[in-house]
């Protein structure tokens, strides 16, 4: 079966730095693009940052210039360095796949980012 495990999470202090870490198993990791997510307390979970099996990265509005998406295909693993974090960057990431071209998607279990002021 799928399975994403997230690590890397932590608390911080504004202008601090984190790197989330997330191991896929169950899939065939080069293939497939993987997303990650996050989910701050009374908002919906929005999309942060993608990375396609080419490369192509993408980021959301407010992480651009300051995080970084990678991923290290031998290791199954996809990465987001996250640089200058600021408070509204609290929230519980999430690594997601969908492994083909309809649903079902798979997410890790979470990991919280909690950046202080």
């Amino acid at each position: 079966q799928v399975q994403l495990v997230e690590s890397g999470g932590g608390l911080v202090q504004a202008g601090g730095s984190l790197r989330l870490s997330c191991t896929a198993s169950g899939i065939i990791f080069s293939i497939n693009t993987m997303n990650w997510y996050r989910q701050a307390p009374g908002k919906q979970r929005e999309l942060v940052a993608k990375i396609t099996s080419g490369g192509v990265r993408n980021y959301a509005d407010s992480v651009k210039g300051r995080f970084t998406i990678s991923r290290d295909n031998a290791k199954n693993t996809v990465y987001l360095q996250m640089n200058s974090l600021k408070p509204e960057d609290t929230a519980v990431y999430y690594c997601n796949v969908r492994p083909g071209l309809v649903p079902p998607d798979y997410w890790g279990q979470g990991t919280q980012v909690t950046v202080s002021s």
